[in-house]
């Protein structure tokens, strides 16, 4: 039985947690030590941090913060957002963070790719894909949280990023973020089989089910989430939150095999 990691991805912005709907209108959820320590309770596969502005402020990774949450994680930690540069990946991971995140930095010097993934190993690179659909219905990779477009197909990109060396894809959809209305399946099974890196699928999920059909429908290899993690109920009360073990059991893992 092949288990699936199940990966809450969280939102820094001006050092504090929020979450966005289709990258814009962020809202404050709380403090990100507060939730590193909730997870840590929930007995989480992996924790995602990004930094949604560092980029578009040409900021670099704020190492303090980064060493403040990674020295709470109990879990395996990737993050993303600023990073630029070989030595700032290896002050990240220095600090005990397991893996980086590269969006922007990705699409701008493919080489900071292959040298992080030759100094550090392929294990700790991961590509963060931001994808939107066009009106025609074309996707297209978009970078600069989703601000500025590439004019790069995501399948021919994620094409791209595995050979550079990285050994995960984060992708994401910006159409389906927080709004949940499920993973885009049809991007997902483009991508995921085009590549033989693993696939992490993000965007638009609500419950287990969407986390299902992910891997059994789309191909992804694990499953990340914003929403139904910092959010409750129709009135998208905040509370951190995470499924039991044993419906994450029921859910996903009795069926994938």
């Amino acid at each position: 039985m092949r288990r699936i990691r199940v990966i809450p991805a969280l939102l820094l912005k001006d050092g504090g947690l929020v979450k966005t709907q289709k990258f814009k209108d962020s809202t404050y959820v709380g403090d990100p030590i507060n939730a590193v320590k909730i997870f840590n309770e929930k007995e989480v596969d992996e924790l995602v941090f990004l930094d949604i502005t560092a980029t578009r402020q040409k900021r670099a990774p704020s190492l303090d913060r980064i060493g403040e949450i990674a020295s709470e994680c109990f879990m395996p930690l990737g993050y993303g957002g600023g990073i630029t540069k070989l030595s700032e990946i290896k002050a990240i991971l220095n600090l005990g963070v397991e893996k980086v995140i590269l969006n922007s930095s990705a699409f701008a010097n493919r080489e900071l790719v292959t040298e992080a993934s030759r100094q550090f190993g392929s294990q700790s690179v991961v590509v963060s894909m931001d994808v939107k659909k066009g009106m025609l219905g074309g996707y297209s990779v978009m970078v600069e949280s989703g601000n500025r477009k590439t004019g790069k197909d995501p399948v021919e990109y994620a094409k791209e990023m595995e050979a550079a060396g990285c050994g995960e894809i984060l992708l994401n959809s910006i159409d389906r973020d927080g709004m949940y209305t499920g993973y885009d399946i049809e991007m997902l099974k483009k991508v995921s089989s085009a590549v033989s890196v693993p696939v992490i699928a993000c965007g638009g999920a609500r419950d287990v089910n969407d986390f299902l059909m992910a891997v059994r429908d789309g191909g992804a290899s694990a499953v990340s989430a914003g929403s139904m993690f910092v959010f409750h109920g129709k009135q998208r009360g905040v509370l951190i939150n995470f499924p039991e073990q044993k419906v994450l059991t029921k859910g996903l893992f009795e069926l994938i095999q």
